[in-house]
C-alpha cells in the first residue's frame, strides 16, 4: 500500500485534533504538519508538497482560498469547513472534496479514497499540461476531472473552451467535457503560441481560427465573440505564433 503525506489545516482546536484522530486510523496516510492558520502552514507547503492538504476555508489573517492562491506547490485539497456556502467556490480551486462539520470517520475514509486515487494518477502523470518527452508537439495533453473519471485530452484536438458559471467545457473535435474550474486559471497553464483568450467566457485553438472581424472569430462552423477589452490584443496575436 502506497503512503500518502498529509497536512492539516484548522484554526479550531478540536477539528485538528479530530483530524489528527482519523488520520492515525488511516493506513494510507502520514501526518507530517498540523498548524491552525495558514501562516504556519505557509513554509512547509509550497513546491516540494505534492501530498493531501485537510484545509479550513474561514480562518482569520488568511483565509483557506487565499492560502491556495499564494502557493507554488499542487497537492490534493480536501475542504474541511462548517459553511456549506463555500463549497462551489472551493471546487474552484480542484478540491477532490468538501467535508461539511461535523463529519464522521466513515465520510472522511471516503474523501481519503478519492483523493488517494487521484494522487495514484498524478505519479503517472499531472493535472497540468504536460510536454511530451518526444520532440512532437502532438503529443502534448492534459488530464481533466470530470464525471468522477480523469479524462487525457490531446492539445490537438481543442476546438475551443467555453466559461459557463462555475463550470468549464472543453469543445474538442470528437466530443465535449464538462468540468469544475476557472477559465482564468486554464489560461495561465495552457501554451500562448497555440491558445488565444478571446472573450471572458471564451479561449480559442489559434490554428483552428479561419477569420476575425472587429466583433467575432470564425473558428471552424462556430462563430464566436471577441469581448471589448479583448479586441486589440485578439486582433494583434490571434494569427502570431
Amino acid at each position: 500500500m502506497r503512503i500518502f503525506d498529509c497536512v492539516v489545516i484548522d484554526d479550531e482546536e478540536l477539528s485538528r485534533d479530530l483530524l489528527e484522530n482519523f488520520i492515525s486510523k488511516t493506513e494510507q496516510l502520514n501526518l507530517i504538519g498540523k498548524f491552525k492558520n495558514p501562516v504556519e502552514a505557509l513554509p512547509h507547503i509550497q513546491e516540494e508538497f505534492g501530498g493531501i492538504l485537510f484545509l479550513d476555508i474561514q480562518m482569520p489573517e488568511m483565509t483557506g482560498l487565499e492560502l491556495l492562491e499564494s502557493i507554488k506547490g499542487n497537492p490534493v485539497v480536501i475542504f474541511t469547513t462548517a459553511y456549506d456556502k463555500y463549497a462551489i467556490e472551493g471546487y474552484h480551486y480542484s478540491a477532490v472534496d468538501y467535508l461539511l462539520k461535523p463529519f464522521g470517520f466513515a465520510r472522511f475514509v471516503k474523501a481519503v479514497n478519492k483523493a488517494s486515487e487521484l494522487l495514484r494518477l498524478k505519479l503517472q502523470s499531472t493535472n497540468k499540461i504536460v510536454e511530451s518527452p518526444l520532440p512532437n508537439e502532438a503529443n502534448e495533453f492534459m488530464l481533466i476531472n470530470a464525471d468522477r473519471k480523469l479524462h487525457k485530452i490531446y492539445l490537438k484536438d481543442i476546438c475551443y473552451i467555453q466559461s459557463e458559471k462555475e463550470y468549464i467545457v472543453f469543445h474538442t473535435s470528437y466530443e465535449k467535457i464538462m468540468a469544475l474550474g476557472s477559465l482564468k486559471k486554464l489560461e495561465s497553464e495552457l501554451p500562448s503560441k497555440d491558445f488565444i483568450r478571446i472573450h471572458r467566457s471564451y479561449i480559442v485553438a489559434k490554428n483552428l481560427v479561419k477569420s476575425i472581424d472587429h466583433s467575432k472569430v470564425d473558428i471552424g462552423s462556430k462563430t464566436l465573440p471577441i469581448g471589448a477589452s479583448y479586441r486589440k490584443y485578439v486582433q494583434e496575436n490571434i494569427f502570431k505564433k
